[in-house]
């Protein structure tokens, strides 16, 4: 199974279909309380629109299962809510909130209508948005004597920047300072050939274990 997408910034998008409106809203969320109070923030700022459908996807935590939530808020059922749920479920989008706020434009849709319609305002809204990839990351550490500190930094920042890893701040202590990377675990090898080119042999890399992060596309 393919890693899941989140998205790296909200975005919203307008579709019109027979004169009616449809708004959507692409919210990263990861709290049910958090996308209650994006929904209520909808209603307010758009109380003349007669429907605000929803659908949500939250990731599995140590704390809950996968969640996945959604809501015709009025729109007959099964038109609305389950078309815009799908629709994040086949983007692979997690912690995710969609809000659609349609203003009816006077024509009846019907229910095909309906369900092409909050179909199509999600995936454009998803097409629309910066999105980023959740994986699982190796956290790999190297350290050095505080006088290496400059010159390891500087070749570890490199290689990051050629491997798409991240590197984390540099943390200190009395007598070395620590430089942790992030990286696909299929590159430590790499990692650990580089750190002996620039060290000449002298520093080696640490596999700290695995830690889920997301990273761009």
């Amino acid at each position: 199974m393919s890693d899941p997408l989140v998205l790296a910034a909200d975005v919203e998008t307008e579709l019109v279909e027979k004169r009616s409106r449809f708004l959507t809203r692409l919210h990263r969320v990861e709290e049910v309380e958090q996308a209650e109070a994006l929904v209520r923030a909808a209603r307010a700022e758009h109380p003349d629109a007669r429907h605000h459908c929803t659908a949500m996807v939250l990731a599995e935590t140590p704390e809950r299962a996968v969640l996945h939530r959604s809501s015709d808020d009025g729109e007959p059922a099964g038109t609305a809510g389950m078309p815009m749920l799908q629709s994040l479920l086949h983007a692979q989008l997690v912690d995710t909130l969609a809000i659609v706020i349609r203003y009816f434009g006077g024509v009846k849709l019907g229910a095909g209508g309906l369900v092409r319609a909050y179909t199509a305002g999600v995936e454009q809204a998803v097409a629309a948005a910066s999105l980023r990839r959740r994986t699982a990351l190796a956290v790999a550490r190297i350290e050095v004597p505080p006088a290496e500190v400059g010159v390891a930094e500087n070749a570890v920042r490199l290689w990051a920047a050629a491997h798409g890893a991240e590197v984390e701040p540099t943390q200190y202590t009395a007598r070395s300072a620590l430089l942790t990377v992030l990286v696909p675990p299929a590159l430590l090898e790499d990692l650990a050939a580089d750190t002996a080119r620039w060290s000449s042999g002298r520093r080696g890399v640490e596999d700290l274990g695995r830690r889920e992060a997301d990273v761009p596309l």
